[in-house]
């Protein structure tokens, strides 16, 4: 028997999970509005035609494509990829097939906050959990910021993956990564507070930078991943197809069991 496990967290109102500016907002439209709303596309009906005087319920909804659970595409780090040889892919461009794989997670949940991973660092986890990479395997990292969601600091929580241990990925196949933090790379207010000791521009979304080199399409706020086997498992994670988008939203799923 299968046993599904969900990845994702909700668009919401009430739960922080980005900085202020790129909250989604959500207006709600409950029954008794919405028959309101039905009486102009049906001349002459009224709200007591309507079965206990209700109509339809509906939401609209403000949000970036980088809202809730989503998936970066290479257009998102760079405009260009492959060491500048062709323009980055968008998300309606991306096949399929890449997002339908083996999954493998990294326990990165010791790390703290605002440590950039290195290739040294995924490579020690591989050789704990026993596991050769393969080209297309899904390489999902759980870090402290997963604990994290539904508090106040989930933005800044959890560590990241810098350029290195990014490449080291894409080096083996990898396609499609992701991670439970806020964002792939370490957390803006500690790197912000690097950049300020260092003055070292190319510490700054690394990770994500790393597409420059080699593209790979990169999920975010991903959830219960301690949930996970570090294998064994397959990942469900189909982005909706926005023309010409940096990103787009999924319903990441895990698959356990024949």
């Amino acid at each position: 028997m299968k046993t599904f496990i969900d990845l994702s967290i909700p668009v919401t109102n009430d739960v922080v999970t980005d900085p202020p500016a790129l909250r989604p907002r959500i207006t709600y439209t409950l029954h008794e509005e919405g028959a309101a709303q039905m009486l102009p596309l049906f001349p002459g009906l009224t709200v007591e035609d309507l079965p206990e005087a209700e109509g339809w319920a509906v939401e609209e909804i403000t949000l970036s494509t980088h809202s809730g659970t989503h998936m970066d595409a290479p257009w998102h780090f760079h405009s260009t990829t492959d060491h500048g040889a062709r323009r980055s892919p968008t998300i309606d461009e991306a096949a399929l097939d890449l997002f339908l794989r083996p999954g493998v997670k990294l326990d990165f949940r010791h790390f703290t906050d605002g440590y950039v991973a290195t290739a040294a660092d995924v490579e020690a986890e591989l050789t704990r959990i026993g596991h050769e990479l393969a080209p297309f395997d899904i390489v999902l990292v759980n870090t402290a910021a997963g604990a994290a969601y539904g508090g106040s600091n989930y933005v800044d929580t959890g560590c990241g993956l810098g350029r290195e241990a990014t490449l080291y990925l894409t080096a083996r196949g990898v396609q499609v990564v992701g991670t439970d933090a806020w964002s792939w790379d370490a957390p803006f207010v500690h790197t912000a507070a690097r950049f300020t000791r260092e003055r070292d521009a190319s510490i700054i979304w690394e990770g994500h930078k790393a597409g420059r080199e080699t593209p790979y399409y990169q999920i975010e706020k991903l959830h219960n991943l301690e949930s996970l086997p570090a294998t064994g498992f397959t990942v469900a994670c189909f982005p909706v197809k926005i023309a010409r988008g940096s990103a787009g939203w999924i319903r990441a799923v895990a698959i356990l069991g024949a």
